[in-house]
């Protein structure tokens, strides 16, 4: 699969092992082993394939900056989130809400009729 996607081994082995943690693929050992998803396509969200891979994490870190600096707000004037600190929180959440309401199975009924007909096949094998 690595050479398939040109990826490095040991990476797409990391992320193989993410995913069989958080329960969305199984693994078989032996020589005829190898992954299928756990449970059908359907089930499985993107949000679920995103923070198995990524953590859950918000990508948004507030470093709080109105504190600092020659124009540092006392600590009193910092009880409430800043202005971007929510925005930021928000597009987090839209951006999970929106992962949540897509599955696998709808990713692949909406391949694009210009997807090559190798990766075609190779998906219908994997579902």
């Amino acid at each position: 699969m690595a050479q398939y996607y040109d990826l490095p081994a040991p990476y797409l082995a990391k992320q193989l092992k993410a995913l069989v943690k958080a329960g969305l693929l199984a693994a078989t050992a032996g020589p005829r082993g190898g992954f299928r998803l756990a449970r059908p396509g359907s089930e499985i969200t993107l949000l679920q394939i995103v923070e198995a891979v990524d953590g859950t994490s918000s990508p948004y870190e507030c470093r709080e900056i109105r504190q600092q600096g020659r124009g540092a707000l006392p600590p009193g004037e910092c009880r409430n989130t800043c202005v971007l600190a929510a925005k930021m929180a928000d597009a987090h959440q839209a951006w999970r809400d929106s992962l949540s309401g897509v599955t696998l199975a709808d990713v692949l009924d909406t391949l694009p009729p210009s997807a090559p007909a190798r990766t075609r096949a190779r998906l219908a094998e994997m579902t």
